[in-house]
């Protein structure tokens, strides 16, 4: 049976990047947020619940939702964020319903990736064989936020300061990757972690994912 793997971490830790380098060696990646985009595509029901929610201005001249205009009305706003997430639906459906469909139509040795910055906490990491977080030292975020992102240092650390630690996620993930250096660094570093993972796998030799005893004790009642 094909390999499913979680993808996760903060901002400007390379999770991105790290799927992009797993694309080209033949591993089959979705991004969860490109997913739920099109979950609200126009003709879609959660198109119409987030015009109802949050107004007509947050339709932009193509059609679309606009997700700058959306997301300034709910970004640092929990209340606003759960009113959009309630207008969107089954997220964890649709991103289940991915990762199912890989099982069912991969190669055995197939390697499927889902991305989410939030796939620990939103409970995703019950339906993959492990998770895999990528961590950066804040130091090193602010600076890559600055030059990718042209963020001030007070936009970086803002930013920054809004996401989960990764110490926080450590005790979920099956593998933890620090991406403080270059990028051949990390591509170095995550091809000999894969290739280790695959022939892990080969052998049946990969061991149940740490997520489940996490979730078990952490999930919401």
């Amino acid at each position: 049976m094909a390999l499913v793997i979680g993808v996760t971490g903060a901002i400007a830790c390379g999770k991105s990047t790290a799927c992009k380098i797993l694309e080209n060696i033949g591993a089959i990646h979705c991004d969860a947020d490109k997913l739920v985009h099109r979950m609200y595509d126009p003709g879609k029901p959660a198109f119409d619940r987030i015009v109802a929610s949050f107004g007509k201005e947050v339709v932009g001249s193509d059609g679309y939702v606009d997700r700058k205009i959306l997301g300034s009305k709910v970004f640092g706003n929990p209340e606003e964020m759960s009113k959009l997430t309630t207008a969107i639906g089954d997220i964890k459906g649709e991103v289940r319903g991915v990762m199912d469909e890989w099982r069912n139509s991969l190669e055995p040795m197939q390697v499927g990736l889902m991305e989410a910055v939030n796939f620990i906490e939103a409970g995703y990491g019950i339906y993959s064989d492990l998770t895999w977080l990528f961590a950066v030292d804040d130091e090193v975020a602010i600076e890559r936020l600055k030059s990718r992102n042209n963020f001030s240092h007070e936009e970086a650390v803002q930013r920054l300061s809004s996401q989960k630690r990764w110490q926080d996620r450590a005790d979920a993930s099956d593998i933890v990757t620090m991406n403080n250096g270059s990028l051949e660094d990390l591509e170095k570093s995550i091809k000999e972690q894969y290739k280790a993972l695959n022939e892990k796998h080969a052998k049946g030799l990969l061991m149940p994912s740490k997520y489940l005893e996490w979730w078990e004790k952490n999930s919401p009642a």
